[in-house]
Formats: structure tokens, C-alpha cells, sequence
């Protein structure tokens, strides 16, 4: 699908545009985002008042590098590799994966994975990857996505009697809002980069 250079997405700003080769393009990067996310999941930096993972910042960087539907294909991908009880996930582990480990207190923000990915990449389809104050409100959008239905499982699934909020939310906002700040920097400088290599 041809594409104007005002809503070209980061991945179709290089490389081959269409024929076979881009069809080739897009299987590596699929790949690549799958393996992105997957290592994404694990990493784990010190952080107060708990570690941070990198899982978000991943999903939320492969929708708006990607645009809607290469994301869409990457995260589904990512989600059938986990299922299928590949250690890809944050939390999951040799002794706990695949669809059981999905079910449990992860899945609603599963489901919020796909959700924002899909956000993102219209969002940067949008051309709001090239500006730093609006990737910074995509990328609220997309983490409260990711929220929303998570902790409705949670909620579902532990009972609304419990400290939903205090299990789900609250302890992962500072790590969040750094995560935010640093996509909300690197896309627009990403795009100043392009921008530069084609003068």
C-alpha cells in the first residue's frame, strides 16, 4: 500500500516500498519486533517502588515504528509464541507459560498490548511520532490502554474487594512516566534523523 510521506510511519521511511521486497522487509522486522518484545519483557532496572520493565515501552514503540497493521501482525505474533508456551512474557517462566499463565492476573493487560499497539500506530500514522508533546499523549493514550483492561481482569478476577489499584496501577506510574518521556524524545529526534539523511 502506497503511502504519502506526511503519514509514512518510521519503517517505511527506508528500505524497499513494494514488490517482494518489502513483503521481505516487513517478515524481519515482524521477527525483529517479536524478538524486541520477547527480551523487551525481561529486562527488569532497579527502580522504586519496583523494577522496571521494558515490555511496555516495547509494545508501545513497535505500534508507532510500525504503524496499525505491521504492529498488529508483530503483537499477534508475539501473543501466539506465548501461548504456544514460550518464555516471552515479563512474569512467565519454564514452569509457568502459554495460555494458563496468559489467564491469570497478566491477561487483561495482554489484551491491552494489542489495544495500544494498534493506538500507536495510528496515532503515528497521524504524524504524531514527529512531535514531541503529542508522542507523549499518544503514549498516555496507549499506557492507559494497556491499564484499562488489565485491571479490569484483575478486578474480575481477584474480586473488587481487593487493592486492585494498589497490585496494578499505582506502584508502576513513575517507571511509566519515564518510559513516556523517553519514547515522547526519541521519535521526533528519530524523524529529524530521517529528515537529514534525505537532504
Amino acid at each position: 500500500m502506497a503511502t504519502t510521506t506526511s503519514d509514512r510511519v518510521l519503517t517505511e521511511a527506508f528500505g524497499p516500498s513494494e514488490g517482494a521486497a518489502l513483503r521481505i522487509k516487513q517478515a524481519i522486522l515482524v521477527i525483529a519486533g517479536i524478538a524486541a518484545l520477547a527480551i523487551a519483557a525481561k529486562i527488569k532496572i532497579p527502580m522504586w517502588p519496583v523494577p522496571v520493565t521494558m515490555g511496555t515501552f516495547a509494545v508501545l514503540s513497535i505500534g508507532a515504528a510500525y504503524g496499525p497493521r505491521l504492529g498488529l501482525t508483530t503483537i499477534l505474533g508475539y501473543m501466539i509464541i506465548g501461548a504456544l508456551g514460550f518464555d516471552v512474557f515479563a512474569g512467565s517462566s519454564a514452569e509457568s507459560a502459554g495460555l494458563s499463565y496468559m489467564m491469570g492476573g497478566t491477561g487483561g493487560y495482554l489484551v491491552g498490548y494489542v489495544l495500544a499497539t494498534l493506538a500507536l500506530g495510528w496515532f503515528a500514522r497521524q504524524g504524531w511520532d514527529r512531535s514531541v508533546v503529542r508522542m507523549a499523549v499518544a503514549m498516555l493514550i496507549g499506557n492507559a490502554l494497556i491499564y484499562v483492561p488489565g485491571l479490569l481482569w484483575l478486578g474480575q478476577l481477584y474480586g473488587w474487594d481487593q487493592p486492585i489499584l494498589a497490585w496494578g496501577l499505582t506502584p508502576f506510574l513513575i517507571g511509566d512516566a519515564l518510559k513516556l518521556a523517553l519514547a515522547a524524545a526519541i521519535f521526533p529526534a528519530l524523524w529529524a534523523l530521517v529528515g537529514k539523511a534525505r537532504t
